[in-house]
């Protein structure tokens, strides 16, 4: 696993439907491994092996991240912000981002009042929050900002415990770089299938790079990589969504969506390789680019694979590189395993 590629897509701003600058980040390191590589009018980026097999394997990781977007600016030069994707305002308080100008970044904090002053409202909504970038008036800061411009947290990766990494926007960059690493192995020994290796777009806000990508490349299988709520930590409601680990390995969705049999052959390859693997629940939908793929051309067979992630969607989420690693290995076993015979039909019949 190259960590220092995992850490360079981290610390490069994606907010959603601004991916552009990630996404030449991945095509660049994609260059290395595989030669059949594409764009879309999404903003997706796709690398593909096999391209003529009949049997066709599509991977997403969306690379877009949560933030916010400049709605208004006061008189004063104060901002005032829109969410990109769901996110609560009480993390933003006090918080440094940069405003990704078209004129030029700009650095701002999130206003917060002080607790000597009665300190944050209980009610406090996204309409409140305000960024302060030092302008003292609406036409200084509007010499780089202006309405439409993106924002991110200026949150750097980092280290911790037992493998452990914290950063911005791990939902679901880590998804774009598994994609990346799963199409490197399979590049060095060719699978039978083709493989499609999607960087998405979009997933935070309206899923339409997924709905892109499965509608252009027509996959027989598509496998949506993303991150799932890890509740191993103090507060986490594991009666509302489950016990899922961090370092406890991947996690197979189960659910009216996905596909059974792709699922079984997800579970054969963890236990082939030793690997442990836990479940979510997805009963209905599963909120991942794999919703939009399922429902692209004549339909398309899906899973879920996900990687446990404390704080989904604060400013810092937390995930184990041994996850990462896990899910990377359990996917290049399951695409090496598959052929252009595999019959993924529930519900098989013969005349």
């Amino acid at each position: 696993m190259d960590k220092s590629f995992l850490f360079e897509l981290l610390k490069t701003p994606s907010p959603s439907g601004h991916e552009e600058a990630i996404q030449h980040k991945w095509l660049s390191y994609m260059s290395e491994h595989v030669k059949d590589l594409d764009t879309d009018l999404a903003g997706n980026a796709i690398a593909t092996i096999n391209r003529q097999a009949p049997f066709s394997v599509l991977l997403a990781g969306h690379c877009d991240e949560i933030g916010f977007i400049v709605k208004a600016i006061d008189d004063s030069g104060f901002l005032y912000v829109e969410e990109l994707g769901r996110l609560s305002p009480l993390p933003a308080l006090g918080m440094e981002v940069t405003i990704h100008g078209k004129h030029g970044n700009v650095r701002g904090v999130f206003g917060a009042n002080a607790q000597h002053h009665g300190g944050a409202k209980a009610d406090l909504t996204m309409d409140d929050l305000f960024i302060d970038c030092g302008a003292r008036s609406a036409e200084e800061v509007q010499q780089y900002v202006e309405i439409g411009d993106p924002i991110t947290y200026n949150i750097e990766p980092a280290e911790l415990l037992n493998g452990c990494i914290q950063g911005r926007g791990l939902d679901n960059r880590t998804g774009a770089f598994i994609v990346a690493e799963v199409m490197k192995r399979l590049s060095k020994d060719l699978p039978e299938v083709c493989v499609h290796g999607v960087s998405t777009v979009n997933e935070e806000t309206n899923m339409g790079g997924a709905y892109f990508a499965g509608s252009r490349l027509k996959p027989n299988l598509a496998i949506a990589l993303d991150v799932t709520f890890a509740t191993d930590y103090p507060s986490a409601q594991l009666g509302k969504v489950g016990e899922v680990a961090l370092a406890g390995g991947p996690v197979l969705a189960k659910g009216a969506p996905i596909n059974k049999k792709a699922n079984e052959r997800l579970l054969q390859a963890a236990e082939k390789l030793g690997i442990s693997v836990q479940y979510e629940l997805t009963p209905r939908t599963t909120g991942t680019d794999a919703d939009q793929l399922r429902l692209t051309g004549d339909g398309v067979p899906i899973v879920l694979v996900s990687l446990p992630l404390r704080y989904m969607h604060a400013p810092r989420e937390v995930v184990a590189l041994q996850d990462i690693e896990q899910e990377i290995d359990l996917l290049v076993t399951f695409i090496k395993e598959l052929d252009k015979d595999v019959d993924l039909r529930p519900t098989s019949w013969k005349n």
